[in-house]
């Protein structure tokens, strides 16, 4: 459908108990999952349902176990005849899933490939070492200029990892650099500077080790032309080259995330309506504060996915 793209949430959305609903009807949900798990050796549809000693928040498997969330969630979606998007996007961790949606690479690989991405990204920066955070309410231009007075006065690495919405933009760095930073941006008149629990300071340059490591199992795997065009985090530009979506693919690691310039590129492409594929409402609630003119859905629980495939075009879930 020529209006219509579709959003992969990253990670941070993934919840225990995520897709319960739908896998007590639909059959694609737990076997996508085993089909992950067949991969890596782990009961990741366990994890996910019960989250024990909080295994689902750690990296390595957050990211595999997003992955085949909104996978499972992509496949049912065309199971029930949903209209194919015009474009696809998703945000860090989620550009892999638009990835295997576009069919660029095999969903297995993908499982394998994510796995490893949070594993190097966990042993570039070890526990406690580094941070992230939410700056709510101040102009990125001063929020840059924070990063750039704390890293001068020698109190470490600060930058900004996520251009996310208007007003919500997130920082990451070392420890001491970004709580600095969270202080700064207070007195400078931020309404809110929130630590985000999140294992690794994804999107700055503390994640070179992992991008070295990534770039290299990357260079493994093997990338096809874009079926579906997708919209990159690094540049915000819509791709379907093999070698320019692998390129960027590994850039994203060290790269802030330009969702902004995402969300917008689809606008002015002449999109209408954003599915978010995967749990939760994350992105849903970033593209109303981006571009208040597209109609958002979810899809993550039947009656939702039964209210997009109504509206947008497809057959109802079994009941």
């Amino acid at each position: 459908m020529r209006n219509l793209a579709f959003a992969f949430p990253g990670q941070g959305s993934q919840q225990p108990g995520m897709l319960a609903e739908l896998a007590a009807s639909e059959a694609v949900i737990e076997a996508t999952f085993a089909e992950a798990s067949a991969v890596l050796g782990e009961d990741l549809w366990e994890i996910a349902q019960q989250n024990e000693n909080g295994r689902l928040d750690q990296t390595e498997i957050t990211q595999p176990a997003l992955l085949a969330a909104s996978i499972a969630l992509w496949r049912l979606w065309r199971q029930r005849n949903g209209a194919l998007p015009a474009l696809l996007a998703g945000h860090s961790l989620g550009e892999y899933a638009a990835l295997v949606a576009a069919e660029v690479i095999e969903f297995g690989a993908a499982v394998a490939v994510t796995h490893k991405r949070g594993l190097f990204m966990q042993e570039a920066v070890p526990q406690g070492t580094g941070g992230i955070a939410a700056i709510l309410g101040l102009d990125n231009s001063r929020l840059q200029g924070v990063c750039a007075e704390v890293g001068a006065a020698g109190q470490g690495m600060v930058s900004i990892a996520n251009y996310n919405s208007p007003g919500q933009t997130v920082i990451a760095g070392q420890a001491g650099a970004v709580a600095s930073a969270m202080a700064k941006c207070r007195e400078a008149g931020a309404k809110r500077a929130l630590p985000l629990k999140m294992s690794v300071p994804s999107h700055c340059s503390l994640m070179a080790p992992a991008q070295q490591r990534l770039a290299e199992e990357l260079a493994a795997l093997d990338f096809r032309t874009a079926k579906i065009p997708v919209v990159q985090n690094v540049n915000g530009q819509a791709h379907v080259d093999a070698d320019t979506i692998r390129a960027n693919l590994v850039e994203q690691l060290c790269y802030p995330v330009r969702w902004i310039d995402c969300i917008e590129f689809m606008g002015d492409a002449g999109i209408e309506q954003v599915l978010e594929c995967g749990p939760g409402k994350v992105l849903a609630g970033l593209v109303k504060r981006i571009s208040p003119q597209l109609a958002v859905w979810n899809s993550d629980r039947p009656e939702l996915l039964d209210r997009a495939l109504a509206e947008i075009g497809g057959s109802q879930l079994a009941t």
